[in-house]
């Protein structure tokens, strides 16, 4: 896994920005104004959120991710190294449709479907 890969697929969900909000080399991935994916500046890694605490923590304990340094226990940090793509996918996937889940309805209305590739 990659920075790369991780933009690239990340790039091709709906209504999916990125942008540098701390600055410093930053990728916050975003829908509806809302984080799901972040690459920083110095970890080689990707911060994802998670469905839940208990999902993230499960994540963890099957050596998938690591806690993400300055989020929330529901995000985990995934590193680049070691992970297979399908893997990647599914959890970008997942975080997601878990943001776009939470977003206002009217906002959600506003976004084009998503389809799985």
């Amino acid at each position: 896994m990659s920075r790369e890969m991780v933009n690239r697929i990340a790039a091709g969900f709906p209504g999916a920005e990125v942008s540098d909000p701390w600055g410093g080399g930053h990728d916050a991935w975003k829908v509806g104004g809302k984080m799901f994916a972040c690459i920083g500046a110095v970890l080689p890694g990707v911060s994802l959120k998670c469905p839940d605490v208990e999902t993230a923590q499960m994540l963890r304990d099957a050596g998938v991710g690591e806690k993400a340094p300055y989020f929330h226990r529901s995000w985990i940090l995934m590193p680049f190294d070691g992970i297979a793509e399908e893997e990647v996918r599914h959890r970008l996937g997942v975080a997601y449709d878990t943001i776009r889940a939470g977003l206002p309805k009217k906002v959600q209305a506003g976004l084009p479907p998503r389809v799985e590739p």
